[in-house]
C-alpha cells in the first residue's frame, strides 16, 4: 500500500487548518503558498475534504476554508480514506475482493493481519496528534 500525494496533502491541509485557522477562513492561496502545492491541485484535494464534510468554505473578500470541527474530533484513517479510498494492502481484503481461494491461502492471514495493523494505526491518530 502506497498512500498518494492526495492523501499526504490533504493531511498537511488539515494540519495547516488547524494551525493557522481559528473561527477565520483562510485562504487556499494562503494555504498554498505555506504548504507549497499548487492552487489547481489543492482544489481537489480541498475538494474531497468538503465533500466529506470535513472542512467548510465560504466564498468573497475573507473567504477560504476551515474545519468544521476540533482537531482532537478528526481521525486520520478517515481522512486518509476520503482521499484515498480503502487502504486495504491487497484487493482480496476489499469489499469487492472477493477471492475464491481464501479458505486455502497461506499468505491470507498475513495480509489480514497487515491490514488490520494499518487500520487500527492511522485510527488510533488524531489531527490533534499531529499537531502537537
Amino acid at each position: 500500500m502506497k498512500i498518494s500525494t492526495k492523501g499526504r496533502y490533504a493531511l498537511r491541509v488539515m494540519v495547516d487548518l488547524a494551525l493557522n485557522g481559528t473561527d477565520e477562513f483562510i485562504s487556499l492561496k494562503d494555504i498554498s503558498i505555506r504548504q507549497e502545492i499548487s492552487n489547481k491541485y489543492l482544489e481537489q484535494i480541498i475538494a474531497m475534504l468538503n465533500k466529506a464534510g470535513y472542512v467548510e468554505s465560504t466564498r468573497g473578500n475573507n473567504g477560504g476554508y476551515r474545519l468544521k470541527k476540533k482537531p482532537e474530533e478528526y481521525i486520520i484513517g478517515d481522512i486518509l480514506r476520503a482521499t484515498e479510498g480503502e487502504l486495504t494492502p491487497i484487493f482480496c481484503l476489499t469489499e469487492n475482493g472477493n477471492c475464491p481461494r481464501k479458505e486455502n491461502c497461506k499468505t491470507y492471514s498475513f495480509w489480514s493481519g497487515l491490514d488490520k495493523i494499518i487500520n487500527e494505526y492511522v485510527d488510533s491518530k488524531t489531527l490533534a496528534d499531529l499537531i502537537k
